[in-house]
């Protein structure tokens, strides 16, 4: 099998808020096209998208599932992303993929926050896009109040219906098109509202051409294709956004919103990308071939599969082709479209194509294939910053290589997902999305290197500092027979924004030179474990100004000894204090939470910067302390009933308030005698 005509495809990923009938809409249009000989399900388990065992048990998508169908002569690939925020690393990738965007939106609850994310990452991609109200047939299902709600978020003329629902709840029986039903096929209820509606998608039509405009407002009644033309041009430019309605329980408006993809959205040869190194790469079906591997996967039978998008150009199976941003060879074996789980072998693919290949050597998520060098490389994907982290140990000793392979592996396939190492608080850190993120991982780590973890709430890399002047001096001296041990060393501190600064001011030769080097190195080693906390310090500038040595028993080891002594006591007379990392903190919500969000981030010794509305969302900013906001993703989402997400990057460090100080120097001078 060959898919060879790019115009024919078109390449979309379905989004929404997580429970809006994404995965369902997915499996009926797999069922209507006949690409399966009986309709999926998510609550019966059959759901082709929701294939996996924690999928069909937790009844939601955990993984972007990839299928495809024909429908009237077109071939579609399209890709059913997750609702959860915990898993926009997915989502992420589908986009990266795709050609435009169908927002899923339910009639009953509005536009949530899946929606506006949705619309957000599309929107930043410059995908086209179309939102499909579904499940108008329930109870308080209202199409006007979602067009509301849209129309606050976005504005009145960027979503336009094209498909209005006759009849509401239960009574709804079908929907009729905006600019191809006429007279009577109108209830006399719908006139004015679908009038109203063709004037608003007119207007768009003919602001796409200076010809059409002028014809338009002299009166001139333009053609279907000139409408058509207009229309496709105007959702391709972004200008406006049809809106369907339907219901896919029913089956409901869903044959006229593929039917739409066909007519409104534009096929792959028409989207040119920029190249990481700026060359417009612009797609055709002859000439050098290219795909972006958007995605990996661990396969538990064929090992990691590589799922691409080809770009331009016609890539065959058992092709040679160079991987552009590792500059290594490459053989592509056999192509695979996706339906699910199941894998359909296929000879040839072109531009728009979604394709899966296994045991790629040296190729994985962000990087470009090219069938010469004279392709380019596409610009890698940016993902958000984690916001959640647990320390990660090894149940059994001698398993942390193990361990640490393992969620390598898995992190090259979730670019959302990251394992670090903390050399302050020597922990290995694995960072997620959220805490359903963080244990998908680890289900995923057992299953696959075969190892059991504990998890725990990460050390705080506290900071040590000192907000005042100090001296002090240290005599090191022990006679043990032979020679002895004998060093001293008089240090002075002080407060130094640059960081850190040693400096040496023996005169008189009180300390030689040749062991200057070893006081510079018992301050380090001092710096490494502060005496307050057992936390790096930073921030300060420490002389050397006056000592002692003695011509046998002085030794480097002796100065060492003599400065980690000296450095101590003349910390506890410069006012010290303790340091904490500050983040900063984007939280959207839908309005209803913001004062509980603002009173809880006030109790967590947050600062609120400031308020925003984004698409129908309040966006709060503020600033507040990392211990504060370990857990925050999990509280976030139950005191919001999931509609809350929220973001986070380190600003800086700051002192910590004396109170908070006192618990945590209790806390670590009772651990370390528990140690002792």
């Amino acid at each position: 099998m060959k898919i060879s005509n790019a115009t024919q495809i078109r390449n979309f990923a379905v989004a929404g808020h997580n429970g809006c009938g994404k995965t369902t809409l997915c499996d009926l249009m797999l069922f209507k096209a006949g690409a399966v000989d009986r309709l999926g399900s998510v609550d019966n388990k059959t759901s082709v998208s929701d294939f996996t065992p924690d999928e069909q048990e937790k009844r939601s998508s955990i993984y972007a599932s990839f299928m495809n169908c024909d429908w009237k002569d077109h071939k579609f690939f399209f890709t059913d992303t997750p609702g959860y925020s915990e898993f926009i690393g997915e989502t992420i990738s589908a986009f990266r993929s795709c050609g435009f965007a169908v927002v899923v939106v339910d009639a009953v609850e509005g536009l949530q926050i899946g929606a506006s994310r949705a619309m957000k990452l599309a929107r930043e991609f410059k995908l086209p896009r179309a939102i499909f109200v579904n499940r108008l047939d329930r109870e308080r299902a209202d199409f006007d109040t979602v067009l509301s709600h849209l129309a606050d978020a976005y504005g009145k003329n960027l979503c336009v219906p094209v498909t209005v629902p006759v009849g509401k709840e239960g009574s709804l029986s079908k929907v009729i098109s905006v600019l191809g039903s006429k007279g009577d096929d109108i209830p006399a209820d719908l006139k004015d509202t679908v009038a109203d509606y063709k004037s608003r998608i007119m207007d768009a039509v003919a602001e796409t051409d200076e010809e059409l405009m002028m014809r338009y407002l002299d009166g001139e009644e333009l053609s279907d294709e000139e409408i058509a033309k207009g229309l496709h041009d105007a959702v391709f430019a972004g200008s406006i956004v049809p809106v369907f309605a339907g219901c896919t329980s029913k089956d409901i408006g869903v044959s006229e919103l593929m039917d739409s993809f066909i007519n409104l959205m534009p096929n792959p040869l028409e989207r040119v990308r920029a190249s990481e190194d700026g060359v417009d790469v612009v797609p055709q079906e002859d000439g050098d071939a290219a795909a972006y591997v958007f995605k990996s996967a661990i396969d538990p039978f064929i090992g990691q599969m590589a799922y691409m998008r080809v770009l331009t150009g016609k890539i065959a199976c058992n092709s040679d082709m160079l991987n552009l941003n590792k500059g290594s060879k490459e053989r592509v074996g056999q192509l695979v479209l996706l339906q699910g789980k199941t894998q359909i072998p296929v000879d040839e693919v072109c531009p728009g194509c979604i394709v899966g290949v296994a045991k790629l050597k040296d190729t994985s998520t962000g990087n470009t294939l090219g069938a010469s060098r004279n392709n380019h490389a596409m610009p890698k994907q940016v993902y958000p910053n984690p916001v959640i982290s647990f320390a990660i140990y090894a149940t059994k000793s001698g398993e942390e290589d193990k361990i640490n392979s393992g969620l390598l592996r898995l992190a090259e396939c979730d670019p959302t997902l990251r394992l670090t190492r903390n050399d302050e608080t020597h922990e290995s850190i694995l960072s997620g999305m959220g805490e359903q993120h963080i244990n998908n991982a680890i289900k995923n780590l057992k299953a696959t290197s075969k190892v059991d973890v504990r998890l725990e709430l990460p050390k705080i890399p506290y900071r040590e500092t000192i907000q005042g002047k100090g001296e002090a001096s240290y005599r090191h001296k022990k006679q043990s027979g032979g020679h002895g041990q004998f060093a001293e060393v008089h240090l002075r501190m002080e407060p130094f924004e640059g960081g850190y600064e040693f400096v040496n001011a023996i005169v008189g030769g009180a300390i030689p030179k040749n062991f200057i080097p070893a006081v510079e190195k018992g301050v380090n080693e001092a710096m490494q474990r502060g005496p307050l906390a057992g936390c790096v310090v930073e921030n300060m500038r420490v002389t050397v100004y006056d000592g002692k040595y003695h011509d046998v028993d002085s030794s480097e080891m002796a100065f060492k000894i003599a400065t980690r002594h000296a450095f101590k006591d003349a910390m506890a007379k410069s006012h010290p204090a303790l340091l904490e990392p500050i983040m900063n903190v984007k939280v959207t919500i839908p309005d209803m939470y913001t004062g509980d969000i603002n009173g809880n981030l006030n109790h967590k010794r947050g600062r609120i910067l400031g308020m925003s509305m984004v698409d129908g969302l309040q966006v709060l900013e503020a600033e507040v302390p990392a211990a504060e906001i370990q857990k925050y993703a999990t509280e976030l989402r139950s005191m919001t009933q999931g509609q809350g997400s929220f973001e986070q990057e380190f600003v800086r460090y700051e002192t910590v308030p004396g109170n908070v100080m006192t618990e945590i120097i209790n806390k670590f001078k009772a651990e370390n005698e528990e140690e002792e």
